[in-house]
């Protein structure tokens, strides 16, 4: 599951990182040797940028506080635009070039326990968000009313993903994403299947029975919208081709996760993603080493839920006997809420990072091709950040919180904790 909903986050006032030691990466040094092209794409792209101490500037400063917590915040493709959910049932949408005023107030419709997700259209005219129910709401926030409420100021619509002939009962949707045309919708359920929905047909065209447990994060893998990610507690992630699926097979099948999987990121170039696990790592992945099968082996850390306690110190020095990942980098607590990661922005930093939020109220930032995690911005929030968002372009990162504030971070803020442990 993605939620833990009977225990509240005072009993887990101790952080996890007071027994962590640190941040411990590990790179595949086989995969580096024959296949390292997109670790040397990485460096040569990132060459000309500056330092992370150098490329961020100022604060933390807050953007906002509300009374509940946040789930999750993201930037527009542009940047012009960030967008904030929170479980109270509201939707914000900031306007970054007018000093972050509130563009758009959107009140959820028919929500259960929280907003699980969100997402703006390419055009940025549309935002779909979804929570634990069969119905993904669509709004119109190009319209230029402030306030928006279930279908009075402006269109605010709900797609039901129930109504396919194989769905035999309700469910929660945890992942919801716009294909880059904007004209199709994936997402990821608790019934352990992947939907596709064609906004313009305004009707479902695909339901995957994916895993064998929650599906937690899918994601397209390039502009074509022909590969799909996805991530499961069934600890796999799995790679889907839309053009090949008459036998509801996946294309390929990546093991190393000891435990569920609660966010995947793609690099955008069709080959490469990173996953978020709660055995407390996130893993690098290149799809040509995926096989048809994932491998058994014998689960020692099934007994563990990450919603009612630490991760026990013993499972930290257990690895996959079948790891397919070509790099694992560590030193984040992923704990009671599904946390996300994300590559840095291709443009102001050629994907040189990857950035996480961790339960121990922190964002994490690792550097993708030495593994080293190169600064920890901490001290601000109270509890764990669930979601980040590093600005496409300026040098602005933007964390969200379950103490419910939003606060915008740069270099005069970052606490850098220069960590070179690789395994």
């Amino acid at each position: 599951m993605g939620y833990g909903m009977s225990r509240m986050e005072e009993e887990y006032s101790e952080h996890e990182d007071q027994n962590n030691g640190g941040s411990n990466s590990q790179v595949n040094n086989e995969f580096l040797n024959t296949h390292n092209d997109i670790f040397h794409m990485t460096q040569i792209r990132s060459g000309p940028s500056e330092s992370l101490r150098k490329s961020i500037v100022d604060g933390p400063e807050i953007v906002d506080r509300m009374d509940s917590r946040a789930y999750v915040s993201q930037f527009s493709a542009d940047g012009s635009l960030f967008v904030a959910g929170f479980q109270g049932s509201h939707i914000r949408i900031y306007d970054v070039d007018k000093g972050w005023k509130v563009h758009r107030d959107i009140h959820a419709r028919s929500l259960r326990w929280t907003i699980s997700d969100a997402s703006l259209s390419p055009d940025q005219q549309f935002l779909v968000y979804s929570s634990l129910a069969p119905i993904i709401h669509i709004v119109n926030v190009g319209t230029a009313a402030k306030q928006s409420y279930a279908n009075i100021t402006d269109i605010h619509d709900g797609l039901d993903f129930s109504q396919h002939e194989d769905v035999r009962y309700t469910f929660g949707i945890f992942s919801v994403k716009f294909s880059s045309d904007g004209r199709e919708l994936v997402a990821g359920s608790n019934d352990d299947s992947i939907y596709v929905y064609d906004l313009v047909a305004n009707k479902l065209t695909l339901r995957l029975p994916a895993h064998h447990s929650d599906v937690n994060t899918v994601a397209f893998a390039d502009e074509t919208g022909h590969l799909i990610y996805s991530g499961s507690d069934d600890n796999l992630c799995k790679v889907w081709d839309r053009r090949c699926l008459s036998t509801e097979e996946p294309a390929g099948v990546l093991t190393g996760h000891l435990h569920g999987i609660t966010h995947i990121d793609s690099r955008g170039d069709g080959r490469c993603f990173i996953s978020n696990g709660k055995d407390q790592a996130i893993k690098m992945w290149d799809i040509r080493k995926m096989t048809s099968n994932a491998d058994s082996y014998e689960d020692r850390t099934s007994n563990w839920d990450y919603r009612y306690s630490r991760y026990p110190q013993q499972y930290k020095q257990l690895k996959h006997p079948h790891d397919q990942s070509i790099a694992t980098y560590r030193g984040h607590s992923v704990l009671r809420t599904l946390i996300r990661c994300y590559f840095s922005p291709a443009y102001s930093t050629g994907q040189k990072y990857i950035y996480t939020g961790s339960y121990d109220s922190s964002v994490c930032i690792y550097d993708v091709v030495s593994g080293s995690q190169v600064a920890k911005l901490k001290g601000y929030h109270q509890l764990a950040i669930r979601d980040c968002s590093w600005h496409p372009f300026d040098p602005m990162l933007v964390s969200s919180s379950w103490d419910g504030r939003v606060a915008k971070w740069s270099r005069s803020s970052c606490q850098q904790e220069e960590t070179t442990d690789l395994d």
